[in-house]
């Protein structure tokens, strides 16, 4: 039986949180998807409130994951450690609020999913991702396993993938909120794509306000990053696996831009 896993992009600010409570679900019924997975660390910019992870989850989403910004919000913790469908990065410091990875049901049984994050040009130092992801596979019995690296280097995530090749499912990144046009199969039957994107204002840099992206550049005196305005995109990746093996069979991208859903 085919499994179709949306995986969608980075969502940010205000307009990339209306993006999913007026769109998710409505995209999820399009595509046929079985299971959802919405990076959420960038719901307030930076951080992510429980108001908003309900939401996103009632739009449809059935895990949220997170990543470098999943403590920019404080009030965030205490429903980290409350709700099993938010994941922070597995390989966070131990005693870290949260969980980074879970196993979910489905229509097709149980589906493990595994939140990572990269230490190349992140400014800080988790564990291995490399290492960490070995300890939590050694205790998986899905059949269908979902890994997400947050990551900034692409070659950071290219490595994750062909690691994992044929071990998982599908692996996906997220962090640049850039999507990246490698979409495929791996040799060994993992799905793959460097980065799914963002959801959020189309016209701006990464979601922000593009003068003030430009301002820092330049070196000037700058305020506090606003997401911009105007239309809207949510950039996404569909997996479809066969449940059976746990092989993936095709991967594509299943982007949404505003005039997509004006005649819904």
């Amino acid at each position: 039986m085919e499994f179709k896993v949306l995986a969608v992009g980075d969502v940010v600010g205000n307009p990339g949180m209306e993006r999913i409570r007026c769109s998710l679900r409505y995209w999820k019924r399009k595509v046929n998807a079985d299971f959802v997975v919405v990076n959420g660390e960038n719901a307030s910019v930076v951080g992510i409130t429980p108001d908003q992870a309900e939401d996103i989850l009632n739009a449809g989403a059935d895990v949220i994951t997170m990543g470098n910004h999943t403590f920019g919000k404080r009030e965030i913790v205490p429903y980290l450690d409350d709700v099993p469908q938010i994941l922070r990065p597995a390989n966070y410091a131990p005693q870290a609020p949260g969980r980074g990875y879970g196993v979910f049901d489905s229509k097709c049984g149980p589906v493990a999913v595994i939140d990572l994050i990269g230490r190349c040009n992140m400014d800080y130092g988790p564990d291995n991702p490399f290492l960490m992801i070995e300890k939590i596979l050694k205790e998986q019995v899905a059949k269908i396993v979902l890994v997400e690296l947050h990551a900034e280097a692409t070659s950071e995530k290219l490595a994750m993938g062909y690691m994992l090749d044929g071990r998982v499912s599908a692996l996906w990144g997220t962090h640049t909120h850039v999507p990246t046009a490698d979409a495929q199969v791996l040799p060994g039957g993992t799905g793959y794509v460097t980065d799914l994107g963002m959801t959020g204002p189309r016209n701006s840099v990464l979601g922000i306000r593009p003068d003030l992206s430009i301002a820092k550049f330049r070196g000037d005196l700058t305020g506090r990053y606003q997401w911009a305005g105007g239309p809207t995109k949510m950039e996404a990746v569909l997996f479809t696996i066969d449940s059976n093996t746990g092989h993936c069979l095709k991967v594509e991208r299943v982007d949404l831009k505003d005039e997509d859903t004006a005649q819904r």
